[in-house]
C-alpha cells in the first residue's frame, strides 16, 4: 500500500519536495477547496461519556495544530472517540471476566479439597461458572459485530472524503501544463508550413 500524500503544510515544514512551486501551488489550492471552514463540534453521545469527550477534546486541538479540523470529518472524528471508549469499556469488561474466573476457579479447588466427594460439592459455583463463559462468549461475539459494522462505516467515509488520508489523496498531484497543444502543430508552425 502507498503511503499517502502529505499537505502541503508538511512539504513546506520539510523543506525539502520534488514538488515545483505551482504543483505546491496547486496542493494547497486542492487542501482549501476540501475544507468548509467550519470547525467540528462533538456529539451529545460523545459529550456524555468522559472518555469519549476526553479523546474527543485531545484529537481536535491535535487537527486543529494541522489546521484539518473541519466539519467534513466531524462523523469519523466523533465515530472514533466513541470506539475509542467502547474498546476501553470492553477491555475492562474482559479484565472482570478473567477476575471472575480466576475467582471461581479458586473457589472450586478450595470446595474439592474441601469436600473430596463430588456429591458434596457446591453445584452452584460450577453453574456460575458455566454462566460467566456463557457471557464471555456472547460478549466476543457481540463485539466482533459491533467491528463488522464499523469497518462498514469507515468503508463509506473513506469513499465519501470523510478522512484526512482520503481528502489528501483526491488532491490533484500534478500541474496541467497545458499539453493540450498539439506537438507535431507548434513544430509546422515554427517551420512556417
Amino acid at each position: 500500500m502507498p503511503t499517502p500524500s502529505k499537505p502541503a503544510a508538511v512539504l513546506k515544514a520539510e523543506g525539502k519536495s520534488h514538488r515545483t512551486k505551482a504543483e505546491l501551488e496547486l496542493r494547497i489550492a486542492g487542501e482549501k477547496s476540501l475544507a468548509t471552514g467550519v470547525p467540528l463540534t462533538v456529539r451529545k453521545e460523545v459529550k456524555r461519556n468522559k472518555v469519549a469527550y476526553k479523546e474527543f477534546k485531545r484529537v481536535n486541538e491535535l487537527l486543529t495544530s494541522i489546521e484539518k479540523n473541519d466539519a467534513l470529518i466531524e462523523g469519523s472524528i466523533n465515530r472514533y472517540c466513541q470506539i475509542t471508549a467502547e474498546v476501553l469499556e470492553l477491555e475492562a469488561k474482559r479484565a472482570e471476566f478473567s477476575e471472575g474466573i480466576t475467582q471461581l476457579e479458586a473457589a472450586y479447588e478450595a470446595d474439592v479439597k474441601q469436600n473430596p466427594n463430588i456429591n458434596d460439592r457446591i453445584i452452584p459455583t460450577m453453574e456460575y461458572f458455566s454462566t460467566l463463559s456463557k457471557m464471555e462468549n456472547s460478549l466476543l461475539s457481540l463485539d466482533k459485530r459491533i467491528q463488522d459494522k464499523r469497518k462498514m462505516l469507515l468503508d463509506i467515509e473513506k469513499e465519501n472524503i470523510m478522512t484526512i488520508a482520503s481528502q489528501l489523496r483526491s488532491i490533484p498531484k500534478k500541474v496541467d501544463d497545458d499539453s493540450d497543444v498539439d506537438p507535431m502543430a507548434a513544430l509546422f508552425d515554427a517551420s512556417g508550413m
